[in-house]
């Protein structure tokens, strides 16, 4: 199989592609990125693209499986409008040139709570997309809602350490278990071998229940 990663740089993305490289199912995988990582593999094609122009490399977008995990946040972009564009454009225009090339799967990290009709910025977004997505032209579609990350030491977000630590706290006491923080390279590991089932539901979503 042919994989596509776009997100490669960032948490969730990171192991994806580590744990691809390393299966013997994938003889190619490609990432698409704004910022080169420290990493090579025969295996492995970078593209370092401007995501802004992403109709300028549609011709590059073909593969079996696409990953999407792109994502940031108000902090690191700097308003709700880039993050917008971030975690909603870029991913749909993405997946759009995607199923229009004739991927078949689209593999999508998505988030605990995503919601289009949120009154909330961020689950809104999520939930927007998830919706988009399901009406382009793709045979199979998997969306993960993960529960709160646990991210490489050199990713973690601000405040996450705390959430994480009270999250624990409360699923000891048998409190709020759906939502048990999820090491990343589990959520990588789940999606990969989801692929590999071929499963026969068209779309497919996968709650922080599910991926425990």
């Amino acid at each position: 199989m042919k994989a596509i990663v776009i997100g490669a740089t960032g948490a969730t993305g990171r192991e994806i592609v580590k744990l691809l490289l390393k299966d013997s199912n994938f003889s190619n995988v490609s990432c698409f990125v704004r910022t080169t990582p420290n990493i090579k593999h025969e295996k492995l094609t970078i593209h370092k693209i401007n995501f802004s122009k992403i109709s300028e490399y549609k011709n590059l977008i073909a593969a079996d499986v696409i990953f999407s995990a792109l994502g940031t946040t108000v902090k690191n972009a700097g308003s709700k409008k880039q993050q917008y564009l971030v975690d909603y454009t870029y991913q749909y225009e993405f997946a759009k040139i995607a199923s229009e090339n004739g991927v078949g799967l689209f593999s999508l990290v998505s988030s605990s709570g995503a919601n289009e009709n949120s009154p909330f910025f961020y689950p809104k977004i999520k939930g927007s997309l998830e919706e988009a997505v399901k009406k382009l032209n793709f045979n199979k579609i998997q969306i993960f809602q993960p529960p709160v990350l646990i991210r490489q030491s050199d990713l973690i977000r601000s405040g996450e350490k705390s959430v994480i630590k009270a999250l624990r706290i409360f699923n000891k006491l048998g409190i709020l278990k759906s939502q048990k923080p999820l090491a990343v390279e589990n959520l990588a590991s789940k999606m990969i071998s989801e692929v590999l089932l071929k499963n026969q539901d068209r779309t497919k979503t996968y709650g922080p229940k599910d991926l425990q």
